[in-house]
């Protein structure tokens, strides 16, 4: 499918693994110029067409730096994807488990450094009537299922595109979120991730604590999300085909989540 996005410019933070790299794999395949931001830009990032910035989107000045630069590589931005987020290792006990700095780290990587970056790019995104594409987790419509302080940072997220969309939809930018159940990522799969230390706090091995993943977490397909799954649907959201789209949450976790 023409998703008509030929000749757009995107910026994608965390963008160099997982859903992020999958998401410019996807956004370049369709002929857009793609800018990569991470902390440390992959071999895979650039083998997928991006131009890659590197910066820490935790730090407060990484956002403007980071936009300057985007702005000046591709001569304006037209789709923004939020991607940025993760940290989560460290969080698999409860919530008198965590400190007030696990509390700022994960509200700091997971939702202040989304609010920078969409603050710096918006008046490009509002030059170009652009889109804006916001990943947060099924985590936010069922808090218990992770982490708390990241699932808590993911609702901030599915909440602020709402308000986003009200606000700026009439100005002519679209602003969507996208709500994955558990993906095949490093936060799964990691032996040094979330999974790992889930699984060690059960005293289970990782991989049957993968295996039974998908029947634990209640979704209706056999296996994890697949990275480029997201990537698909965060594309044709950034797209004028979804033009009559905003202020939505859209959930893709396998049927994880049962409520409307």
């Amino acid at each position: 499918m023409d998703l008509r996005l030929t000749g757009k410019t995107a910026l994608v933070t965390g963008a160099s693994r997982g859903i992020g790299l999958a998401a410019v794999r996807a956004l370049a395949a369709e002929g857009v110029r793609v800018v990569g931001a991470a902390r440390t830009p992959s071999r895979e990032m650039a083998a997928a067409g991006a131009i890659p910035v590197a910066v820490d989107l935790s730090e407060p000045a990484g956002a403007e730096r980071l936009v300057t630069e985007a702005v000046a590589a591709l001569g304006g931005i037209d789709i923004l994807v939020n991607n940025v987020g993760g940290g989560d290792g460290g969080l698999s006990g409860g919530f008198l488990d965590l400190t007030d700095a696990q509390w700022a780290e994960m509200m700091d990587l997971n939702f202040f450094a989304t609010v920078r970056v969409t603050r710096a790019a918006l008046p490009a995104l509002l030059t170009a009537r652009g889109a804006i594409v916001n990943v947060s987790s099924m985590g936010a419509r069922v808090p218990h299922g992770g982490p708390v302080a990241y699932t808590t940072a993911k609702a901030a997220i599915t909440a602020f595109g709402k308000a986003l969309a009200h606000e700026f939809g009439p100005r002519g930018v679209r602003v969507n979120t996208v709500s994955p159940g558990p993906v095949r990522t490093a936060m799964w799969e990691s032996p040094t991730g979330y999974g790992a230390e889930l699984a060690a706090s059960m005293g289970v091995p990782h991989a049957d604590l993968l295996a039974g993943l998908p029947a634990a977490m209640g979704m209706l397909i056999d296996r994890l999300v697949e990275p480029d799954e997201v990537a698909a649907l965060v594309a044709y959201l950034a797209s004028p085909l979804a033009a009559a789209t905003t202020g939505a949450d859209h959930l893709i976790d396998g049927g994880a989540v049962k409520t409307a």
